[in-house]
């Protein structure tokens, strides 16, 4: 049995409880054989500032590129909201993005039967919803220069954010987008605002020649942004991929999250390009934040953690048997109507987020 390299990145707020639940999940993995890990864990986001003055260490970066997969948690909260810009907790999570090349992000939306009711929509309009959103995480607006503020006198300023793509990133991340539908149901929407944005006009283009020339066998759909966004919410089962680029897709999972029922029930991966072995970078996380509201007080949902586990089981390990039974004891949990306090529902068992852990647990033990 091959051994995976693990760097965990706890970060701030909730971030070191929902790790630990997921480190009992690695502890009991290993037990039951399933699956072998050498971890190494480290600082990122504010917890990096306290210590380093930074909010990532070269040396955490040099393990997060020599791990198989890194996990992160959380960052950032309001103690270090006059912290200098450069250094902002957030800037850990971006460097890893950027040194690693994760130029893919994948985000799915998927509603158990069991948290149809906590949807702020109507049970019809969310139940069964499965749904991914992939999600260019390198380029466009947020990495874009120039970036700046310019004072030009009388009290006036200038903000400038550059929205910039070139051809071999919309195509790569196309590219990612058309494979995965090809596993799912073969459908791929395409979202961008060429009307009015000249990078909308290259992103539609270059999506349209990957599709035509390589996947013509996938359904190509095209949806401006905005438009994409009302459909979310009015009617979301109709979509299966979503591909979007840094903002829109920002935006447009978030969205997509809260169809669901809760933020805290949601993984993500990012990945990075293959090597010629086929290997990728990746880094998998929850969607939520770090809610320092309730950090220490262990009412946290460490589902979307190790919910991040379950998908690198199966994008970064080649192990989809173990993803699926991951996946198989966080839906017999909250079929036995075991809640944390952000899925609360009546008549349920709210429970703290070692409880859950211990729940995930005895679920997987159940299967054998």
């Amino acid at each position: 049995m091959a051994t995976h390299k693990l760097l965990l990145l706890a970060g701030d707020g909730i971030g070191p409880e929902i790790m630990a639940e997921m480190k009992r999940v690695l502890a009991w993995m290993e037990k039951a054989g399933v699956a072998s890990f050498a971890i190494e864990e480290d600082l990122v986001g504010g917890s990096a500032y306290d210590a380093h003055g930074v909010a990532i260490t070269d040396a955490a970066m040099d393990r997060a590129k020599a791990a198989d997969a890194v996990f992160l948690a959380a960052v950032g909260g309001p103690k270090w909201a006059a912290v200098p810009y450069e250094v902002r907790p957030e800037a850990g999570l971006l460097r890893l993005r950027k040194d690693l090349g994760l130029f893919a992000n994948l985000r799915p939306a998927i509603c158990y039967p069991a948290l149809a009711d906590a949807s702020s929509l109507k049970r019809d309009v969310v139940e069964g919803l499965d749904i991914l959103i992939v999600r260019e995480l390198t380029g466009g607006v947020y990495f874009g220069e120039p970036k700046t503020i310019t004072d030009l006198g009388n009290g006036q300023k200038r903000a400038i954010d550059t929205q910039l793509y070139e051809t071999y990133e919309i195509d790569r991340i196309a590219r990612v987008a058309f494979e995965l539908a090809r596993t799912r149901r073969n459908l791929v929407t395409s979202s961008e605002k060429h009307n009015v944005m000249r990078s909308g006009v290259l992103w539609k283009e270059v999506v349209t020649q990957v599709h035509d020339a390589d996947y013509a066998d996938v359904k190509l759909e095209h949806n401006l942004a905005d438009s994409l966004a009302m459909q979310l919410v009015r009617w979301p089962k109709q979509f299966d991929v979503i591909v979007t680029d840094n903002l829109f897709g920002d935006i447009l999972s978030d969205i997509a999250a809260m169809l669901t029922g809760s933020l805290g029930m949601l993984p993500s991966a990012s990945l990075g390009e293959a090597d010629a072995n086929g290997k990728r970078s990746a880094m998998y996380e929850p969607v939520h934040g770090s809610a320092p509201d309730i950090a220490g007080k262990g009412i946290a949902n460490p589902i979307a953690m190790i919910g991040s586990l379950a998908m690198a089981m199966r994008y970064s390990f080649n192990q989809g048997d173990v993803a699926d039974r991951i996946e198989k004891a966080i839906s017999g949990v909250l079929d036995a109507g075991k809640r944390t306090a952000d899925i609360k529902t009546e008549g349920c068992d709210v429970i703290s987020t070692k409880a859950m852990g211990d729940a995930l647990i005895a679920q997987l033990e159940a299967q054998g």
